[in-house]
């Protein structure tokens, strides 16, 4: 199949070697066409996935109008950076030609708004899926054994991704609840911070598990409420995607925590991680956000938030949690 890879950062690349070794035709797009060409030439995306030579079959583009000319459209941009590059390839959509696969994890700020809203929003009724759960980029590039779930409405599409992307390394498992698996890995990245912050202060194991384990209540909650599955968050989308988020040294929300953890404020962790994004950073905004209208409890999202942009105390937040009402666990 014709497929086009839309970003250019690390999922994405690593998204497209594995489809190239599938046997696909893929073509990758960025944004920046100094750099595509820079990845062109040394045939290495050195900024975000360095030491991980790219397939030679793998086409580089930063012209829309070439990059759309595929079947299916695999989004792997940023979610804050994802309307605007959804404008530039919106005159050459065709909803009876393409697919949009999407595998970026977040909501869209201030207008709180999943995946799948922001590209209906732009691109109008569309074949839509989903790809989340516990895969980091390098892991994938490297062929470590990787399970992974396509989610989506559309008849037959999860089944179709499903055929396209598994091999003996990268297992897809498929699933019918788009918006569980997109809310599985949107608030997984705001508990990633909370699990950073735990290891930024040096805090041990036990309030570690105690956190993940409180986390998986809290995005099943929230997530139910908002029209997801409660079991999607049992599953690879949801506590799988927890645990190598809250875990990885490649996580780049977790280190945003620790680095919280340590003292440091967030506009300099930013600053020093340059152009690699941390998505639950503006996330745990939209999570409060929709927890609010739907009137549902998100304790750990809750303290994040204030230690993100209210410069609560880390501590303060840890005592916040553990200084709540008491209740049965099954609430």
């Amino acid at each position: 199949m014709k497929i086009t890879v839309i970003g250019d950062g690390a999922w994405g690349t690593a998204l497209a070697l594995l489809l190239v070794s599938n046997g696909h035709e893929v073509n990758q797009w960025g944004p920046f066409p100094e750099y595509l060409q820079e990845m062109d030439e040394k045939r290495e995306n050195i900024r975000f996935l360095p030491g991980i030579k790219l397939d030679p079959r793998l086409r580089l583009s930063a012209n829309p109008a070439d990059a759309a000319d595929a079947n299916l459209w695999l989004i792997a941009s940023p979610t804050q950076y994802m309307r605007k590059v959804l404008e530039q390839f919106k005159p050459y959509f065709r909803p009876e030609q393409h697919i949009i696969l999407n595998v970026a994890k977040g909501i869209e700020s201030e207008s709180w708004m999943r995946i799948d809203e922001v590209v209906t929003s732009i691109l109008g009724d569309c074949r839509f899926c989903t790809l989340s759960g516990p895969s980091h980029a390098e892991e994938v590039a490297r062929g470590v054994p990787t399970a992974v779930t396509v989610a989506s409405a559309a008849p037959g599409c999860a089944e179709l991704v499903q055929q396209l992307m598994m091999n003996t390394h990268f297992r897809v498992y498929t699933s019918h609840d788009p918006i569980g698996v997109q809310l599985g890995g949107a608030i997984k990245n705001v508990m990633a911070i909370a699990a950073g912050v735990i290891d930024g202060m040096q805090l041990g194991d036990n309030p570690k598990a105690a956190m993940m384990t409180r986390a998986v209540a809290e995005m099943g909650r929230l997530g139910a409420a908002l029209g997801g599955n409660s079991a999607t968050f049992s599953g690879l989308a949801g506590i799988g995607d927890l645990i190598v988020t809250c875990c990885s040294q490649y996580s780049r929300n977790r280190h945003v925590g620790e680095e919280l953890g340590k003292g440091k404020k967030l506009d300099q962790i930013l600053q020093e991680m340059g152009m690699s994004v941390a998505e639950g950073v503006a996330t745990s905004r939209g999570i409060c956000a929709l927890a609010n209208q739907v009137a549902v409890e998100v304790p750990i999202c809750r303290q994040i938030f204030a230690i993100i942009y209210e410069d609560l105390d880390p501590k303060i937040a840890v005592r916040n949690l553990m200084t709540r009402a008491a209740r049965a666990e099954m609430e």
